[in-house]
């Protein structure tokens, strides 16, 4: 493999794995704030089409990924209220949040199949991105990539080095004790949803505007579910998520490069290796029950309902 080629591969697996970091983080917020929405997948679903639809419609990619943004959030405010104001079981509104958001994204993008979209332009700062190799890897990204970056370390921020986020780390450990504190658990746990809905949306939008700039029915191909899995595998840890991420990425990058170089395996083993990694990977995590003590939020999954 020649330097270019590596190079090649390296800004595609930074871009496969953009679209993992914004879910994964969206997610991991709301777990720790107790609530497991397994509604990411239709979530990104919605956010991809509302967000190549918008970004056709007005020529303007940055309007698509605002479209994809607000998608997100809307889809996640109706899981809000049916969990968490009518306290119905978060697993199964999940799944059926999943099932919604695929159905509703391919009857509306019905229209829009594999239509040509605009694509977020990469940055170039001169005397920068010309650097040999590491120019483009760096400082020649598309602006989402360090969109994601920021939201890392942003969300590592805000979980571990403010009140806020002290709060809704309170809620997902115990909702009884932060409510007896006086904090409002609901809408904690409703404003967490909420930025998670965020999340998914823009990675959804993140697929159709510049991983692909199209829109293709089921295009989000099992994504939100490897993003529940990687809240998991970095144990609720931000940086961990952001890092796996990228090698989940990279094992979907290299296994389409890998069918691309003749590599004598099933092409359908190959197109299941980033599925079977995540399942092999949350059994070997699920042994060490320390790790998840420590880290597993307490109340997650568990309805609250305050005194009346």
């Amino acid at each position: 493999m020649s330097l270019l080629e590596l190079q090649g591969l390296l800004l595609t697996i930074v871009t496969a794995a953009t679209p993992l970091i914004f879910a994964s983080l969206g997610e991991l917020v709301a777990e720790r704030s107790g609530v497991l929405n397994l509604g990411v997948e239709g979530m990104m679903a919605v956010g991809a089409v509302i967000g190549f639809i918008t970004g056709h419609a007005t020529g303007l990619p940055i309007a698509g990924v605002v479209a994809a943004i607000l998608a997100g959030t809307v889809m996640a405010a109706l899981f809000g209220l049916v969990t968490l104001v009518f306290v119905a079981n978060q697993v199964a509104s999940g799944l059926a949040l999943t099932l919604f958001g695929l159905g509703l994204s391919g009857l509306i993008g019905d229209r829009y199949v594999s239509i040509p979209g605009f694509s977020l332009e990469r940055i170039n700062i001169p005397g920068l991105t010309d650097i040999p190799f590491l120019g483009p890897l760096i400082f020649g990204e598309d602006p989402l990539v360090y969109v994601a970056a920021a939201l890392a370390i942003a969300v590592s921020w805000f979980l571990f080095s403010t009140r806020a986020g002290l709060v809704v780390r309170a809620t997902g450990n115990n909702h009884v004790s932060a409510h007896a504190l006086g904090y409002d658990v609901i809408r904690v746990r409703f404003f967490s949803v909420l930025f998670g809905g965020a999340c998914a949306g823009l990675a959804g939008g993140y697929l159709s505007i510049v991983y692909s700039t199209q829109w293709i029915p089921n295009m989000t191909a099992g994504r939100g579910w490897i993003a529940l899995a990687l809240v998991v595998f970095g144990t609720w840890l931000p940086g961990r998520v952001a890092i796996g991420a990228v090698l989940f990425g990279a094992i979907s990058i290299l296994q389409l490069n890998a069918q691309g170089y003749g590599v004598a395996l099933p092409p359908q083993f190959l197109n299941a290796l980033p599925y079977l990694t995540t399942v092999v990977v949350l059994v070997i995590i699920s042994r060490n029950r320390t790790l998840l003590r420590v880290n597993t939020p307490a109340c997650l999954g568990q309805a609250f309902v305050p005194d009346r």
